[in-house]
């Protein structure tokens, strides 16, 4: 399928969304759940699968949702298809805070290797499959870094960082050590490996995971300061845990909120 080759912008600070302008007949894919907005002369189709496999029949179809499917993403996608006799747009939005990372795959060689859920949206016709680490100890230990998602094509994607994203290109055996969800995408050139960290009270105490991504030149690489992961498993760690007692952790009114002074005076007690 021929790509479809279309203008954006990316606009915001923290939270940012993408505006994909698309021509007559244009179309854009999106994940599923990230559409912001759109003009009302695009139609939503959802596929099962990619939408690139759709050109090769119900085989087709299934082979492009069993590859989500490995990749934790749901079995279908949206494709967002300008009707109208003039340009129209359509808008995705991040899904926390970050950046939107346009990849031209053109000039990437055709091909991009991302985490599995860094990917918004690309141009129609950009195929999205897995891409497996080679080792099986990976399988079993890896955590994240074990199945990265493909990009392929020649066509406009948009991918998602989390918190500050920082691009290295690394130089012919340049070797560089990064916690395994900070990895956000990188050439295909780049060798991808999983190692331990090597020693047990830095795995028990330290905090860091058990795995680095052990990543070697030459290529690019993007990595994002907050993976969503850690911003997750922080939130639960803050939360309370006793079932939601409410109460003001830190706070002097903690206890005065909280089901003490003012829930007694706001409940009216035994009074008439």
């Amino acid at each position: 399928m021929a790509m479809d080759v279309v203008d954006y912008q990316i606009k915001g600070s923290e939270m940012q969304f993408v505006e994909v302008e698309l021509d007559p007949g244009e179309a854009a894919v999106g994940e599923a759940g990230s559409l912001f907005f759109m003009d009302a002369g695009v139609g939503m189709d959802t596929v099962f699968g990619d939408g690139s496999a759709s050109q090769g029949g119900f085989f087709g179809k299934i082979l492009g949702a069993g590859k989500r499917l490995i990749t934790g993403e749901s079995l279908f996608t949206t494709v967002y298809t300008n009707n109208a006799s003039q340009k129209q747009t359509v808008a995705f939005g991040a899904p926390y805070p970050g950046k939107i990372l346009p990849m031209d795959l053109r000039q990437l060689g055709g091909m991009l290797i991302c985490q599995k859920d860094a990917f918004l949206c690309a141009a129609r016709g950009v195929s999205l499959g897995i891409a497996l680490q080679r080792k099986l100890s990976v399988g079993f230990f890896g955590g994240e870094g074990f199945i990265m998602q493909k990009l392929e094509g020649d066509g406009l994607a948009f991918v998602h960082a989390g918190g500050t994203c920082v691009k290295r290109e690394l130089l012919p055996g340049q070797t560089l050590m990064v916690d395994t969800g900070c990895v956000v995408a990188y050439t295909p050139n780049v060798n991808f490996e999983i190692q331990y960290v090597g020693k047990i009270k830095t795995a028990l105490f330290g905090g860091e995971g058990l795995f680095f991504a052990k990543m070697t030149g030459p290529g690019t690489i993007w990595l994002q300061s907050l993976p969503f992961s850690r911003l997750a498993s922080r939130i639960f760690a803050a939360a309370p845990q006793g079932g939601g007692g409410g109460k003001e952790e830190g706070s002097i009114l903690g206890g005065v909120v909280g089901g003490g002074l003012l829930g007694g005076i706001l409940g009216g007690g035994d009074d008439d």
